[in-house]
């Protein structure tokens, strides 16, 4: 049991960015626009595990549809950690997440800790991390991401993700700051990336798209007008060519997580995911 009563509740929206602060404190390195944007995925799907007014715990369980969601953003402050406080907003979000299939990417260390509260294990996110450099890429095909794109867009992302999040990716791929692009052809999306500016260099996701080729060809885009800066990929190993594309262009593999299921692999399109969105919310 905690050593001393903890008080749990719902995150307002400003608090939001005190979790995110905490996470840059972990060298997480959060996107700058993330506390306003993950709160569009589920406004109370933050956390906030209190002790006599301070806060010592938060913790994100983004519910999305009736059918799943995802647990994140888990951090207990450095000297609150080892007194029952973590697990204990754990348990109280995944209350919140009740009967759907929950999904996590834990990391390594804990795999056996979240293994003992029902999730398994599938398969490993690497983030990767490599230099930005000017390439040439096929301008033909690949354009900014415009409202009139979105109906259609917002289906693609539904073939890669569990679940609707419409609201999320509207504000997502429009972030300030932000770089989103998409591969049409004929018409047809055939794959689209978001670049986000974070603390330090950038990062790329989601990087969704139907071939290695066109994966390629987005991330080049992405890269075209930052030459030099830092950025990181969060590439899942469960599809080949995404892990082949990383290493053909020379990234390298800095961290890794697992990503976790509560009620199994969900079927979605893994062969089109050549980058995740982010680790704290799928």
């Amino acid at each position: 049991m905690p050593s001393s009563k903890l008080n749990i509740r719902t995150m307002r929206q400003d608090e939001v960015a005190i979790a995110l602060e905490w996470a840059k404190q972990e060298g997480w390195n959060p996107g700058i626009n993330d506390a306003e944007l993950f709160y569009q995925a589920d406004p109370n799907g933050f956390f906030a595990g209190e002790v006599e007014g301070k806060l010592v715990a938060v913790g994100s369980a983004v519910v999305y549809d009736n059918s799943f969601a995802f647990c994140g953003l888990y951090i207990v402050a450095p000297e609150h950690r080892g007194k029952g406080y973590g697990l204990e907003l754990t348990k109280h979000r995944l209350n919140y997440c009740a009967n759907r299939n929950i999904g996590i990417d834990g990391v390594l260390e804990n795999v056996e800790i979240y293994q003992r509260i029902g999730y398994l294990p599938f398969y490993q996110n690497k983030r990767y991390q490599f230099t930005a450099s000017a390439t040439v890429y096929d301008s033909t095909s690949i354009s900014s991401i415009t409202a009139d794109d979105m109906p259609q867009l917002l289906t693609y992302d539904r073939q890669c993700f569990p679940a609707p999040r419409d609201n999320f990716i509207k504000a997502w791929v429009t972030q300030a700051n932000g770089k989103s692009v998409l591969f049409k052809s004929n018409g047809k999306i055939q794959g689209f990336a978001v670049r986000r500016q974070c603390s330090e260099g950038y990062k790329i996701g989601p990087l969704f798209a139907d071939n290695i080729d066109i994966a390629k060809q987005l991330l080049t885009a992405l890269q075209n007008d930052i030459s030099g800066e830092s950025v990181l990929l969060d590439v899942p190993e469960n599809n080949n060519d995404a892990v082949n594309l990383a290493e053909s262009i020379g990234m390298t593999v800095i961290f890794a997580t697992a990503r976790m299921y509560q009620k199994g692999l969900p079927d979605i399109c893994n062969e089109k995911i050549f980058g995740i969105t982010t680790f704290e919310l799928g």
